[in-house]
């Protein structure tokens, strides 16, 4: 599966406590959304990467915050199925090919996307997004360098969102808005169900 096209909106999360990984991502199936990136930013992720990867298999769980290959092993082997890092070094390229799995390097210049497309990967996370120029500079990216596709992540709401998902180089958009920390720690799923729902009805065909 290539996540770039599983949703128009892949949400980007940070769980604290990893028995609430398995009913958000059952919430978030419920609305229509089948991926979902687990950010390495607590000592939760990987459990919770391993419970939605063993108890919820429809979904696309994915791994992100990537910055070593020792984080990059662990999230494999924790059923990561996608992995998502915030930059592209050497080391970094090297590690996320290694595992075969479908990656999304971070990127955010033209010599950065240059050096990715030197590796034959042609889709990219684009971030930060709305501080590194937002759809303008995707739009711009997009003269040059048509064959590449981008997740943008970082900044982004339901109001930019169908800005950045009408360039035809932006196959979907990271945001955190779909699961909220106070839904999530008081268990109000049909919140983030509804949150979903409304996210996955901004695909523009």
């Amino acid at each position: 599966m290539n996540p770039l096209d599983i949703a128009p909106v892949i949400p980007v999360v940070v769980l604290d406590d990893p028995s609430t990984a398995v009913p958000l991502a059952e919430a978030l199936l419920d609305g229509g959304i089948g991926i979902i990136e687990v950010t390495l930013r607590s000592d939760a992720a990987l459990p919770a990467i391993e419970a939605i990867a063993a108890e919820v298999p429809e979904m696309l769980v994915g791994a992100g915050t990537l910055v070593t290959p020792v984080q990059i092993e662990a999230a494999v082997a924790a059923g990561a199925r996608f992995l998502v890092s915030p930059g592209a070094t050497p080391t970094l390229l090297d590690a996320l090919a290694d595992t075969g799995l479908p990656y999304l390097p971070g990127v955010a210049t033209v010599s950065e996307i240059l050096t990715v497309l030197e590796r034959g990967v042609t889709e990219m996370k684009f971030f930060p997004a709305e501080s590194s120029g937002g759809a303008s500079a995707l739009k711009a990216f997009g003269g040059p360098l048509p064959q590449v596709r981008f997740c943008p992540t970082g900044g982004i709401t339901p109001a930019t969102a169908p800005g950045y998902l009408a360039l035809p180089n932006v196959g979907c958009v990271g945001g955190s808005w779909l699961t909220p920390a106070e839904a999530v720690r008081t268990g109000d799923w049909g919140r983030i169900s509804d949150l979903a729902r409304a996210a996955a009805a901004l695909r523009i065909d």
